[in-house]
């Protein structure tokens, strides 16, 4: 479909050729769910009379469990057998370990030794007083018993992004149960089909939202115990959503006692053992998805994920920073030459497109999502087709653009045409998932779309009886930059919480650098909640605009086609599907019965962002319908008379009617 891709076939089919040789080398004669059941293996694991502990660490010499069976001591009753390919194995009396002991493994290797938590632990906990991890032992009398299954979901995802620990209101950290209770009806409202949770796998430090992660198979246990998310899902499902995970597989934490730095006394067990084993701006290291073991650690937690917690599908955090050897951060990808130089990550190449053939395997119906900034063509296209298997990429382009017009331009200068060139710029072969913003543009040291736009004022001026200009400007424009997005994303909308209430202030999770304040990481749903202010506004917006998406099936139709940009009247006018969007950028003027090219029809106004409902001026009329009028001299050209007040936008729908002036 890419001419522009002709000249790199031969890479392309290598790439493809090396993807099915290393299937065939993992899982010969087999599917690949029967090679990533590491976590069936290895880990510790229950039978009817024993407990079974198996770790792979080729370069220990000597292992121990130590915990509180045995007072944190290193004895013979708790020491492993050594076994073929660095395995080791423990086989104990069931009544030596119960539900909820803490414990670790004591390695020794040639010149060292060290206490590790097991890479295959399915559960870590802090001490409240030293803040030092340990694995727990997590084998609960009654298993937990799920209600519901995933639900059947034939639409485009629209993805509700959400942090479990910051999701409460009080200065703390939110727990599963809480969300389920207090969140989880919220987004069953706003009307979104997809919960895409973050900071899942556990971090030992709270601050890095979840991206240094040290325990890849723990669900983390500052939000609560395993069943509670459980649950949390299980109810998910229930209403209708399917839960996808963000995937941390691009990097993990540099800690050597929480996690897998220097896990068996080698530095090269699980990473590269080079200058590429650590990442140059992450603070953190980088796994070598050449390795085998490796590909079966990640392989099998990704099954995990989808087999013990019901999960349908992952977003895969840094991408971008796996494809390349320099991570992406000393290129500017302005030729299709920078996809295909030999500077590429072959291996990681091969581990994303196997993740996603097993994904799919487990379940067709799953969702992938790349997060990938450098445009790598291919990424979201069919592993048959010569792409890397994912269903979707993250339009990551798009609030940095949004970022760009809001800060360096002032309102007069908003190029409509601009706009919406950016904002459809995307492969038509790909599917993509449009956003505003989600949580990266509100991390501390940035600022939400509502603050850039109104500021200050955001803290004196949102009741609804103070008139102030800056935040009517700010909630126009707030309610057209997200219709916008939506209306001319790919195949799918994405959207962090708060931020459909506009929610005021940046994240800035409790470190030394704030004295530990909580006062950032945190979400006041009582502001949207509140009937005195104006944020319930534009949650009620984000609500009957999301409703238009899905009833509509806006992104199962085509791709927007351009009828109207005057960028000096800052109008715009395009078509999606069956309907019409109609945009007055300007801060000044409105327009009595402008004329906007738009194809032959009769139209309803099905929502307007003037509307009062929505906090606007309701100068726009529900009730009056619009037919287009033939261009004089050219019958094959027709357009559609509207009013259009400033800064506001309006959705049309055509109605079938038999002749330009017939009623239907």
């Amino acid at each position: 479909m890419d001419s522009w891709l002709a000249p790199f076939t031969q890479t392309i089919q290598e790439r493809m050729q090396k993807v099915q040789r290393k299937k065939d080398e993992l899982a010969p004669q087999a599917k690949l769910s029967s090679f990533a059941t590491g976590h069936l293996y290895f880990g510790l694991h229950r039978n009817s009379d024993y407990w079974v502990f198996r770790e792979w660490a080729p370069n220990a010499s000597v292992i121990f469990l130590i915990g509180d069976f045995n007072d944190w001591k290193e004895t013979d009753a708790f020491r492993f057998n050594p076994l073929e390919n660095g395995n080791w194995e423990l086989r104990l009396k069931t009544e030596l370990i119960r539900h909820k002991d803490l414990y670790k493994l004591s390695l020794h290797w040639k010149g060292g030794h060290g206490e590790r938590i097991p890479a295959y632990a399915t559960r870590a906990v802090q001490d409240p007083v030293t803040k030092l991890f340990s694995a727990q032992v997590w084998f609960p009398e009654t298993e937990y018993k799920w209600k519901n299954s995933s639900p059947v979901i034939n639409t485009p995802p629209c993805v509700y992004e959400a942090h479990v620990g910051m999701a409460t209101e009080d200065f703390r950290v939110g727990q599963y149960r809480e969300f389920r209770e207090n969140v989880l009806p919220r987004i069953i409202k706003a009307g979104y089909n997809t919960l895409q949770l973050m900071a899942i796998q556990e971090h030992p430090y709270y601050g890095s939202f979840g991206y240094h992660v040290s325990s890849l198979f723990a669900a983390s246990s500052r939000f609560g115990e395993p069943e509670e998310l459980k649950m949390l899902i299980d109810e998910a499902h229930g209403a209708g959503l399917r839960v996808i995970m963000d995937l941390v597989h691009s990097h993990a934490v540099r800690n050597e006692i929480e996690g897998l730095g220097l896990y068996d006394g080698s530095p090269w067990q699980f990473f590269h053992s080079d200058h590429r084993r650590e990442h140059v701006a992450w603070d953190s290291l980088c796994f070598n998805y050449g390795k085998n073991e490796v590909l079966h650690f990640l392989l099998s937690n990704i099954q995990y994920w989808q087999k013990v917690y019901h999960f349908d599908g992952f977003r895969f955090d840094g991408v971008t920073s796996m494809l390349y050897y320099d991570h992406g951060l000393s290129r500017d990808f302005t030729n299709y030459d920078m996809y295909f130089d030999g500077q590429q990550d072959e291996d990681a190449i091969s581990y994303l497109s196997l993740a996603n053939a097993l994904i799919h395997e487990n379940d067709t119906a799953s969702l992938s999502i790349a997060e990938e900034m450098s445009g790598y063509p291919g990424l979201a296209a069919k592993l048959s087709d010569g792409g890397l298997g994912f269903d979707y990429r993250m339009a990551m382009g798009t609030p940095d653009y949004w970022i760009k017009v809001i800060k360096e331009k002032s309102d007069e200068q908003w190029n409509v045409g601009e706009m919406f060139s950016e904002l459809t710029n995307k492969r038509v072969e790909e599917k993509t998932i449009g956003y505003a913003e989600s949580h990266d543009q509100a991390l501390v040291g940035d600022q939400t779309i509502i603050f850039r736009l109104i500021g200050k004022e955001m803290y004196f001026s949102m009741d609804k009886f103070t008139e102030n200009l800056q935040v009517d400007r700010g909630i126009a424009l707030h309610k057209m930059i997200r219709l916008l997005t939506l209306a001319t994303a790919g195949n799918g909308y994405l959207n962090f919480m708060g931020n459909e209430f506009g929610h005021p202030e940046w994240i800035d999770f409790p470190r030394m650098g704030n004295n530990w304040s909580y006062q950032y990481a945190r979400r006041q749903w009582s502001l949207s909640d509140n009937k005195l202010l104006l944020y319930g506004f534009l949650d009620e917006f984000d609500r009957q605009m999301i409703k238009l998406m899905r009833e509509n099936h806006i992104f199962e139709g085509e791709f927007p086609h351009l009828y109207h940009d005057n960028s000096q009247d800052q109008v715009l006018g395009f078509e999606r599907d069956e309907l019409y969007f109609a945009f007055n950028f300007s801060p000044i003027h409105s327009y009595v019965g402008y004329g906007l090219n738009a194809p032959r029809s009769k139209y309803r106004i099905l929502i307007n962002t003037d509307d009062k409902d929505f906090g606007g001026q309701g100068r726009i009329d529900h009730t009056i319908s619009y037919r287009t009028i033939a261009v004089k001299n050219n019958n094959s050209r027709h357009y559609l008379k509207l009013y259009l007040p400033s800064r506001t936008a309006m959705v049309l729908k055509k109605e079938k009617i038999k002749g330009v002036y017939d009623t239907p």
